[in-house]
């Protein structure tokens, strides 16, 4: 960044680099960034004074802003190069920041493990949670689990907790949802539950995740040997029952059907697997039963629901459009009211009427709708 006669800063012979630096950093902040810049370069000349790396890291600053990225990064590579304990981590950091920004991952990573490399206890969350992120894209997991791991052990409220969650996430990914427990367990001792509920709940969701998927575990290994009456049939309906919360419905399935094929428990994983059926007497004379019962196992039950309603409503529009008509035969006309009434009684009846008359009004711009009692 060039500098004009006019917005040259004047030249202070044997001035206090302290001074220089606050002035500096007003200019800076006043919008002025070439007479921001001059001064700094000034304390810059003056050799090795104990504010060579502040005056490089504001260089660096204004420099990034202004537009001139390659000189901003020299000026913090001399930062750096000072050794100093506060202004050394923070210049690496700027330098590491404009090299995510550019995509340069490989110069980024570098950066970030100089800022790891002062120790300064400020600026080690964020390095280590960057570093674990750039190793987990480039495929790296153990080194990756490291940087996490340290994250989360500085105690950082902020980039602990994004640590835990990210390593959590991929314990999971790869089965090992006790030690994703664990992760997210000293995650959620970071949080103070009222000045971050976001970042509680979202922490207490994965834990909830790791506590479903230690569960699936150890129900599958309850199933693992000779089926076992005691255990085997609730067993079955735990397993079966939470593998669909996890997106599994397909072992879901088949966790019923083994139940299911097994004569030792398969009449009371039935009876589990009807536990929210209706009382409707005996099921063996019932037509539906077997379909009822298999979209259950299949978790297609959803489905079947939406077909045997459109049915319904499909079959109920005829009838009660017949019955709206007026009369044709007597016992016709009573046969028809008779069937128009039968969903009455039912939780969903009403439903079906109203939506039945707006859509007879709509269609006949009249107010007339078939009896609901």
């Amino acid at each position: 960044m060039s500098e004009t006669p006019e917005t040259a800063p004047p030249a202070v012979r044997g001035d206090d680099p302290a001074r220089l630096c606050e002035r500096a950093r007003r200019l800076a902040e006043d919008g002025e960034p070439a007479r921001a810049a001059g001064l700094f370069r000034q304390v810059l000349a003056l050799g090795d004074t104990p504010y060579r790396a502040r005056a490089a890291l504001g260089l660096a600053v204004v420099l990034d802003d202004g537009g001139d990225v390659a000189a901003a990064r020299e000026a913090d590579r001399q930062a750096i190069a000072t050794g100093d304990p506060e202004y050394g981590p923070r210049a690496a950091y700027h330098l590491a920041l404009t090299h995510e920004r550019a995509g340069e991952r490989d110069e980024a990573g570098a950066a970030w493990q100089a800022v790891v490399g002062f120790g300064n206890p400020a600026y080690l969350p964020p390095a280590h949670l960057a570093l674990a992120r750039l190793h987990d894209d480039a495929g790296d997991f153990d080194a990756a689990r490291e940087h996490w791991e340290q994250a989360v052990a500085t105690g950082d409220p902020e980039y602990g907790t994004l640590a835990a969650h990210d390593l959590a996430q991929r314990l999971l990914e790869r089965g090992d949802p006790a030690r994703a427990y664990r992760i997210l367990t000293a995650g959620l001792r970071l949080i103070d539950r009222d000045t971050a509920p976001h970042a509680y709940a979202r922490l207490a969701v994965a834990l909830g995740i790791a506590c479903l998927d230690q569960a699936v575990g150890a129900f599958g290994a309850a199933l693992a040997g000779p089926a076992d009456p005691e255990v085997g049939p609730l067993a079955t309906e735990l397993l079966a029952r939470t593998l669909p919360l996890r997106g599994r419905e397909a072992e879901a399935r088949e966790v019923w059907r083994r139940g299911l094929a097994d004569p030792g428990v398969a009449g009371q994983v039935r009876a589990r697997l009807r536990r929210d059926f209706g009382d409707e007497g005996d099921p063996a004379g019932l037509w539906w039963e077997p379909v009822l019962e298999q979209s259950v196992a299949d978790g297609s039950l959803p489905a079947l629901a939406g077909e045997a309603f459109g049915a319904l409503d499909h079959m109920y529009a005829l009838l009660a459009v017949r019955y709206a008509d007026g009369p044709g035969g007597d016992e016709t006309q009573r046969l028809l009211g008779r069937a128009v009434r039968v969903p009455s009684d039912y939780s969903w009846g009403p439903l079906l009427h109203e939506s039945f008359a707006e859509r007879l009004r709509l269609a006949m711009d009249a107010p007339a709708a078939p009896p609901t009692a």
